[in-house]
């Protein structure tokens, strides 16, 4: 069933359980230094921004470069480091063919959609990457860019090797500039 503003109730729920929204930090989030953000003040529902900086995309170990852009779009949500989602036009992998579709393999999540996953052609059987087909509306902007996991393939931005958001589901790319602690972690999932 779907209430007046168009989502179901099962969405409704799904994004109302949240404790935390971002419009005051919890006692246990670490203070940001100089130059850093917290992930307890991002947003719920999540800020969609652009980004300039140089984010490249290799396989594991660098063999190939899977995507290069100064166009990106980083999703900030309360309790997780970044996503950075690359315009397709910039995912040299899915013009080459390294990159392919992962059959069968889908998510949902209540703020951007049905998800479709990404795996590197002979080198994975894990996905390395998802995008949002036809993300909902408050997120029509990553129509067209993928993400990548950085625990799957070597991602960079400005030139700082990103670290990955634990707990192996989560897609978020851990850099100096953002302070947690983070969804995913041990003993979060109460977030």
């Amino acid at each position: 069933m779907s209430g007046s503003d168009g989502l179901s109730d099962a969405l409704r729920r799904a994004r109302e359980g949240w404790a935390f929204r971002g419009n005051e930090r919890p006692d246990f989030a670490t203070k940001p230094g100089p130059g850093q953000e917290s992930v307890w003040d991002y947003p719920r529902p999540p800020a969609l921004v652009p980004d300039s900086r140089t984010v490249i995309v290799k396989t594991k170990g660098g063999e190939h470069l899977l995507a290069q852009t100064t166009r990106a779009i980083r999703i900030c949500e309360t309790a997780s480091p970044p996503t950075f989602y690359i315009p397709r036009e910039d995912v040299v992998g899915i013009a080459n063919g390294k990159l392919q579709e992962s059959p069968g393999e889908t998510s949902f999540c209540e703020w951007k959609g049905r998800a479709r996953y990404w795996k590197v052609e002979g080198m994975a059987e894990r996905s390395v990457g998802w995008d949002y087909p036809s993300p909902m509306t408050d997120s029509k902007v990553i129509a067209g860019h993928v993400s990548f996991y950085p625990g799957r393939v070597d991602c960079f931005v400005n030139g700082e090797r990103v670290r990955p958001q634990a707990g192996g589901f989560y897609g978020g790319w851990i850099t100096d500039e953002i302070v947690g602690p983070f969804k995913g972690d041990p003993g979060t999932s109460g977030w």
